[in-house]
């Protein structure tokens, strides 16, 4: 049986870290889950770093995502972002609600 995992290259690691402590959204997180969500995440995904650069979506800030994908060989993008969810599939990649994901689960 295959698990997916999660990938994360340097780029979106930062991006999903700025993200995560803006103060707006961290009032509605609690902080010791945030950070044990945190630790696990960067513990148990699998890094790679894109070689090949990608001007696809329509928000250029998403484009780590696409390079991301490309550079693991993902077959599936899990976002809550229009500018990538416009795309499905990219590339035979799908790109999917969390909550869509979830129920395909």
């Amino acid at each position: 049986m295959q698990t997916d995992r999660i990938a994360l290259s340097q780029a979106v690691e930062a991006e999903l870290l700025t993200v995560l402590l803006r103060p707006r959204l961290a009032r509605f997180i609690d902080p010791v889950l945030r950070e044990d969500v945190i630790g696990k995440l960067l513990r148990e995904a699998v890094r790679f770093e894109p070689q090949q650069r990608v001007t696809a979506c329509r928000d250029a800030k998403d484009d780590i995502y696409l390079e991301l994908a490309l550079a693991a060989h993902a077959t599936m993008i899990v976002s809550s972002d229009d500018d990538l969810l416009v795309m499905n599939p990219w590339r035979g990649i799908s790109i999917l609600r969390p909550a869509d994901y979830l129920a395909a689960a």
